[in-house]
């Protein structure tokens, strides 16, 4: 005799063959938990069980207040070759938006004194983003910037941030020392990225340096897990012992 599926996995199921309707993936809103736990004849409770396993799998998202719909392709970024944030976007075809700027003058974080190398009574510019493709904020940016580059603060910051410092004061980033982590989504983030707090999310750091290494950004991007993939290629080198 067949064994019959836990309900959970009857109700992932369902989701499942529902989200492959051209119209979800169109970017319809799914029914709303009431709605589908009476059509399913189950409870809510075993009916998130299966929305929760969908969206760890990045196939759907949640927006707090509004719902839950079918997820985006992912955005992939390749660590062969670092890029700013808008050229990672740019080559995607992606048109990016800024819902939010922040620029302030604050003492620096532990991180960003450490690499700066400077005390925490000095001031620091900077500079904090939400960003994302049209209608959907994505990621979270807080850069810090060292005191000895001058960046006042006053500069169009709807241009890319290196050509700023390219094109206005001389300066030509060129190396990206990256940390990537997971961790659950704090009420700020969480509120920011239209989540629930708790919910995954992806943390990417960046202390980058000028051509002549000298220090000028330490970066924290805080991105929903849903909505960015990060690929890494590695070369092994190969020995004649082998």
């Amino acid at each position: 005799m067949k064994q019959k599926l836990p309900l959970h996995k009857q109700a992932e199921l369902y989701l499942r063959n529902l989200i492959e309707q051209d119209e979800y993936k169109e970017g319809k809103m799914l029914p709303n938990e009431i709605e589908l736990s009476e059509q399913l004849k189950m409870s809510r409770n075993t009916l998130r069980q299966a929305i929760n396993t969908l969206v760890s799998e990045g196939l759907l998202i949640r927006k707090r207040g509004i719902g839950t719909q079918v997820a985006e392709k992912n955005i992939a970024s390749e660590a062969t070759n670092w890029l700013s944030f808008s050229q990672e976007m740019a080559l995607l075809g992606l048109e990016i938006e800024n819902f939010e700027l922040h620029i302030s003058k604050q003492p620096p974080s532990k991180e960003a004194r450490d690499f700066f190398s400077i005390t925490e009574e000095t001031r620091v510019l900077k500079i904090e983003r939400l960003r994302g493709k049209t209608n959907f904020p994505f990621v979270y940016f807080s850069s810090e910037f060292n005191p000895q580059i001058p960046l006042t603060g006053m500069e169009n910051f709807n241009r890319p941030l290196y050509e700023i410092l390219r094109n206005d004061y001389d300066i030509i980033v060129k190396t990206s020392r990256e940390e990537i982590s997971a961790a659950p989504a704090n009420d700020f983030i969480a509120s920011k990225l239209e989540i629930e707090t708790g919910d995954p999310i992806l943390i990417r750091k960046r202390a980058v340096s000028d051509k002549n290494g000298l220090p000028i950004e330490y970066n924290i991007g805080w991105y929903r897990a849903d909505s960015f993939t990060y690929k890494i290629e590695s070369v092994r080198n190969i020995t004649n012992k082998e």
